[in-house]
């Protein structure tokens, strides 16, 4: 479901790193939804999912800072992108985790799949040219 593709690739070696690092904790996540049996998987999807938004929120100061400091004419839309991410992520409730865990998990899921997809692909490629 988060396998990295050269097509995700903006050149610029730092930011691929944590790119692929968020695949990797999207992965994470994504491990602990899909495994088989009734087993209460609360501790982990909750830790998984904080080292995902910890992570994330680390990876966009990072360019949001890169973008400042080159003056990237996007900076303020991108900026307005990656806030609406945190806050979904955010809107996740403990105890809605908790109560309904697979589902949860699973559409949180779907959603940062397609955004991150859409986001790299999209607004992140625009920046690509800019720092080169």
């Amino acid at each position: 479901m988060f396998d990295w593709k050269d097509t995700y690739s903006t050149s610029i070696s730092k930011i691929d790193e944590q790119h692929k690092q968020l695949f990797e904790l999207a992965h994470n996540l994504y491990s602990i939804v899909s495994k088989k049996g009734d087993k209460d998987n609360y501790d982990e999807l909750a830790h998984a999912l904080s080292e995902l938004k910890d992570y994330t929120v680390y990876h966009f100061e990072y360019e949001e800072k890169l973008m400042e400091q080159y003056n990237f004419p996007e900076v303020m839309a991108h900026t307005k992108e990656h806030s609406a991410f945190v806050d979904k992520i955010s809107e996740v409730k403990a105890q809605d985790l908790d109560l309904n865990q697979n589902k949860v998990a699973m559409d949180l899921l779907m959603f940062i799949a397609n955004w991150i997809e859409s986001h790299i692909l999209k607004s992140d490629i625009k920046y690509k040219d800019f720092f080169k």
